[in-house]
C-alpha cells in the first residue's frame, strides 16, 4: 500500500545491502523516512536513505549510538545487522562466541531499550527482530549463531508482553536461506544445490520476499500480531 508509512520514521541495522537494503528500500516506498546503518565509512545518502557508520562489535561505539537514538522519536525499528561463524563446538574461539553475542543480541536489546519511550508515549511503535531458522531449529557447528538467535527470540516475546499495552507491536522474522552474494559465497554453487534439495518449495528465497513480510509488520495492517517468530523459509523448518 504505497504511502501507508507516510510520516513514520524507521532505522534499519545493518541495511546497506541484502536483506537489510531490501526492508528499507520497501519502508522507503510506502513513505517512510528511513535510517540505515552499516559498519563501514559513508557519508552519502543511500537510495534515499540517511546512513550512519557503526561497529556494533564497539560497546562504547553502540552506547552512544543508542543515546542518540533516543532523541531521534522513532516509529519503526527493524534490527537486522548480525554476524555469524560456524566452526565445531570445541574449537569456538571464545572471541567469536562474545562477539557474536555483541552484534546480535547486545546492539538489539540497546537499540529497543533506546527507542521505546518515544513509541510508549505516543502510543504506536513496531519493532521487527530479524532472527533465523537457526533461532527456531539448530544444526551442528552453529553452537554461537544459535544461541544468539534463540535469545533475541527470547528477549522479543519478553520485550512483547511488556509494551503490547502502549501500542508497541514486536516481533521477529526468521529467514531460512535467502539468495545473497554473501549466501552464494559462504555456499558455493554446490552447497546451494545441497540446501535447496532439502526445502519444500525447492528455491532460495529472496530478501524481497522477507522485506514484503517486514513490511507488512510494521505498517498499518498490523493491528494484532505480536511476540512471535515468523519463519519465511520455504517450509525449510517444518518437514
Amino acid at each position: 500500500m504505497p504511502g501507508s508509512l507516510t510520516g513514520r520514521k524507521a532505522l534499519v541495522t545493518g541495511g546497506s545491502r541484502g536483506i537489510g537494503a531490501a526492508i528499507a528500500e520497501h519502508l522507503r516506498a510506502e513513505g517512510a523516512a528511513v535510517s540505515v546503518t552499516g559498519a563501514g565509512p559513508r557519508t552519502q545518502v543511500s537510495n534515499g536513505c540517511l546512513y550512519y557508520a557503526v561497529d556494533f562489535t564497539n560497546d562504547v561505539a553502540t552506547e552512544r549510538f543508542s543515546a542518540e537514538l533516543a532523541g531521534w522519536d522513532l516509529d519503526i525499528l527493524v534490527n537486522n545487522a548480525g554476524i555469524n561463524a560456524i566452526a565445531p563446538f570445541e574449537e569456538l574461539p571464545t572471541a567469536d562466541f562474545d562477539r557474536i553475542q555483541q552484534v546480535n543480541v547486545r546492539a538489539p536489546f540497546l537499540l529497543c531499550r533506546a527507542v521505546l519511550p518515544a513509541m510508549r508515549r505516543k502510543g504506536w511503535g513496531r519493532i521487527v527482530n530479524i532472527t533465523s531458522v537457526f533461532g527456531k531449529i539448530s544444526k551442528e557447528l552453529r553452537a554461537a549463531y544459535s544461541a544468539s538467535k534463540f535469545a533475541l527470540d527470547g528477549m522479543t516475546v519478553a520485550l512483547a508482553a511488556e509494551v503490547a499495552r502502549n501500542g508497541v507491536l514486536a516481533n521477529c522474522v526468521a529467514p531460512g536461506v535467502i539468495d545473497t552474494d554473501l549466501t552464494r559465497q559462504i555456499l558455493g554453487e554446490t552447497g546451494v544445490a545441497a540446501l535447496v534439495a532439502q526445502i519444500p518449495i525447492r528455491r532460495l528465497g529472496t530478501a524481497d520476499e522477507v522485506a514484503r513480510l517486514v513490511a507488512w509488520l510494521v505498517g498499518p495492517e498490523n493491528t494484532y500480531l505480536t511476540g512471535q517468530n515468523i519463519a519465511i523459509d520455504g517450509g525449510f523448518t517444518r518437514v
